[in-house]
C-alpha cells in the first residue's frame, strides 16, 4: 500500500476546459499531484497554481489511450488515488433521428472509454487504500427530461459504472461517485437555451468533487446530484 503521508495523485480527464478544468485547479490547490488527460498536450494552456502537473495525451476514442495514460501517470509520480472521468460529448440522437455512428460516438467516449480508464487504474486505486473514482455523468443519467435518448443512454451507462466500481473495489477502500450536473455553465449546454447566467458554475462542482473525495473510507457517496432548476424527482 502507498505511503499515507505522500501527496495524492489525481488524473483527470478532460481537463483542458469546463467541469475538467475546474476539478483539476481545484484539486491542485488541495496540494494533490496531477496526471491531466487531454486530446491535444501542446495547446493546453496549463494551470494558474503551482504544484506538481503533468499533462498527457488522451485520445478517449482510441482503445489503447487508457493504459499508456495510466502507465505514464504511474512512470511519473508512482501511484494513483483519485481518477475523475470527465471527458464526454454530446451528439444529437433521438428517438426519431439522429445517426448510427453518432450513437456509437456517445457509447464509445462517454460509456466505453471510462470503463477502460477504470479498468486500467483499477490495481492502482486499489493500493492506495483510499482510491476515488468521480464519473461525471449528468441529470440526464438520472431521468429522461428531452429527447436526447443517446446522450441519456450513455450517462445511464456511466451512473451504473460508478456503483459497479463501488461494490468491486469497496474491500479495499476505493470509493466513486456519480457526479449528475444539470446545466453548466460550459460550452456543451450552449444550444440548450437556459440562461448562462442561472446555470452551475464549474467551480461549485469542483467544490463538492474536492469535498467527496476527501472523505474517509466510512462516508461515501455515491450519486451527487446537482441542479440549477427545481424538478420534483429531486
Amino acid at each position: 500500500m502507498n505511503s499515507s503521508d505522500a501527496p495524492r495523485v489525481a488524473m483527470v480527464s478532460g481537463a483542458n476546459r469546463g467541469i475538467g478544468n475546474a476539478v483539476a485547479r481545484r484539486l491542485q490547490r488541495d496540494g494533490y499531484r496531477l496526471s491531466l488527460g487531454v486530446r491535444m498536450p501542446k495547446s493546453f494552456a496549463g494551470l494558474p497554481g503551482t504544484g506538481e502537473v503533468e499533462v498527457f495525451p488522451y485520445e478517449a476514442a482510441e482503445p489503447a489511450a487508457a493504459q499508456r495514460w495510466v502507465d505514464a501517470t504511474m512512470a511519473r509520480f508512482g501511484r494513483i488515488d483519485v481518477l475523475v472521468a470527465n471527458a464526454g460529448i454530446l451528439r444529437d440522437v433521438t428517438i426519431e433521428s439522429g445517426s448510427e455512428e453518432d450513437l456509437d460516438a456517445l457509447l464509445a467516449i462517454n460509456v466505453k472509454a471510462p470503463f477502460r480508464l477504470i479498468r486500467a487504474a483499477f490495481p492502482h486505486l486499489r493500493a492506495s487504500g483510499r482510491g476515488r473514482v468521480v464519473n461525471v455523468a449528468s441529470l440526464s443519467g438520472k431521468r429522461v427530461r428531452n429527447l436526447q435518448v443517446g446522450y441519456q443512454m450513455s450517462k445511464f451507462a456511466m451512473v451504473a459504472l460508478a456503483h459497479a466500481v463501488r461494490r468491486a473495489g469497496w474491500e479495499d477502500g476505493v470509493r466513486a461517485v456519480a457526479l449528475c450536473p444539470g446545466f453548466v455553465n460550459t460550452d456543451m449546454p450552449s444550444r440548450s437555451g437556459f440562461p448562462r447566467e442561472q446555470m452551475t458554475d464549474p467551480d461549485e462542482l469542483a467544490d463538492l468533487v474536492a469535498a467527496v473525495v476527501g472523505l474517509s473510507n466510512t462516508a461515501s457517496v455515491a450519486e451527487l446530484l446537482v441542479n440549477c432548476q427545481y424538478e420534483n424527482m429531486i
